[in-house]
């Protein structure tokens, strides 16, 4: 398990994450999405074709951020960091699982995050029904060998995310869906997270002992 690439529309849990077309009058492409230095939110992480919901919190603090999802009471349990520069991913717990290196991948950090999101796609203005229902800015993000040139050419999508950032503020993150060879350990290779609450105050952000 990496860290995402990153709900709303996947295929076959469309019935789960319904999403329709905003009402609200067309205007020109929002800005992208774009992850603030400072954020904590709590939510859902889910594995649908494992029926697996467990509970999940992203925080940031100081440009360095983590995501926790489940624990040792769980069927899964994962750690993924941005940190002092660093891409780290530690997976504790994980069906069939049975080794838990803790991977490093220097050199990315929240900058570089976000400049990534400055490629996004916009797909629409949509309204993912929840409660209460969440008007957001839905985008495409992905990186596919080869992306260029264009034509019958054999290609891997080797991370895709849809992301739906909030209509009002591109820094408050409601829905995640990541799909690619970063959810190897996912036989469907895709993943949610669904946060219930998306606030921009200092997190907490901790390296565990294993990655240090």
């Amino acid at each position: 398990m990496l860290p995402p690439a990153h709900a709303g529309t996947r295929t076959g849990v469309a019935q789960a994450f319904a999403t329709m077309a905003g009402n609200r009058p067309s205007s020109p492409t929002p800005p992208p999405p774009y992850l603030p230095r400072d954020f904590r939110g709590k939510g859902e992480w889910v594995v649908r074709d494992l029926g697996i919901t467990v509970p999940f919190t992203w925080e940031g603090r100081n440009g360095d951020s983590q995501m926790i999802a489940g624990g040792p009471q769980y069927p899964i349990w994962f750690t993924n960091l941005i940190y002092h520069g660093t891409l780290y991913t530690l997976t504790y717990k994980w069906p069939g699982l049975t080794e838990h290196p803790c991977s490093k991948i220097p050199g990315f950090d929240l900058d570089q995050l976000n400049q990534a999101f400055q490629g996004a796609r916009f797909v629409g203005r949509e309204i993912l029904q929840r409660s209460p229902n969440r008007h957001v800015n839905h985008w495409r993000v992905g990186v596919v060998v080869p992306k260029l040139p264009p034509g019958k050419f054999l290609r891997f999508p080797l991370a895709l995310g849809d992301i739906y950032v909030d209509q009002d503020d591109r820094s408050t993150f409601w829905q995640v869906l990541q799909f690619g060879v970063q959810n190897l350990y996912d036989p469907e290779l895709d993943e949610w997270l669904v946060m219930d609450t998306f606030e921009q105050k200092a997190g907490t952000v901790t390296l565990p002992e294993r990655c240090s």
